[in-house]
């Protein structure tokens, strides 16, 4: 194995380890804690916000940095060797809406809501929910769209100028505005969210390849 299978090997790894560490406290934060925090004691609940959840989440953004970093790498290594194609390039837009929510939405607005920082608690940990809730919707078709890239499309190469690209792009721009200025809707339930999150990758998968 040459210098350069090696690094590109461990980056891979690197990638999917930091990619583990933060979908899985994602789901952690969407379908364990937030029930917990509903029906814990004050006394528990207090317990968790200052000890629990503030180191929860300094694993979780920079699992999330290092899952982006290392994504970036792989990146630029696919793109020089001409393997990407439309699924690619939707899976890493999901992906970087993904790390910006949790470093310009999710972080500091939990910061607010768990009281390391003055300001409207109830409002941040509202704005923060909805973050991670839509976080959660694109989890699904970004995994999806990552493993899909040699198997489904038939080919590499992608064009901005396809309908299908387009469709997707504007569905995916409407969920994130959705997530900064927007409602939970479907997604207010563990089950909603995994219900919708499941759907969005088949309407996804349904318009790349029909349109």
């Amino acid at each position: 194995m040459s210098v350069m299978e090696t690094i590109n090997f461990a980056t891979r790894w690197a990638h999917v380890l930091f990619g583990i560490a933060w979908i899985g406290l994602l789901y952690y934060f969407n379908f364990i804690q937030g029930s917990y925090f509903k029906k814990a004691s004050a006394e528990a609940l207090a317990d968790a916000k200052k000890h629990l959840a503030p180191d929860a989440l300094w694993w979780f953004r920079w699992a999330a940095m290092f899952t982006f970093l290392t994504g970036l790498m792989l990146l630029m290594g696919v793109t020089k060797l001409g393997l990407i194609n439309d699924y690619t390039v939707l899976g890493v837009l999901l992906g970087t809406l993904m790390f910006l929510n949790v470093w310009l939405v999710i972080w500091p607005n939990q910061k607010i809501a768990l009281g390391l920082v003055d300001g409207d608690a109830p409002v941040a940990a509202g704005k923060a929910l909805l973050a991670s809730r839509t976080n959660t919707l694109f989890s699904a078709p970004m995994v999806c769209f990552m493993l899909a890239g040699p198997h489904l499309s038939g080919g590499y190469g992608y064009g901005w100028g396809s309908m299908a690209m387009w469709v997707c792009v504007l569905i995916i721009g409407l969920l994130e505005a959705n997530a900064i200025v927007g409602k939970q809707g479907p997604m207010t339930s563990v089950r909603g969210v995994i219900g919708s999150s499941v759907l969005l990758t088949a309407v996804f998968v349904a318009v790349l390849k029909l349109l």
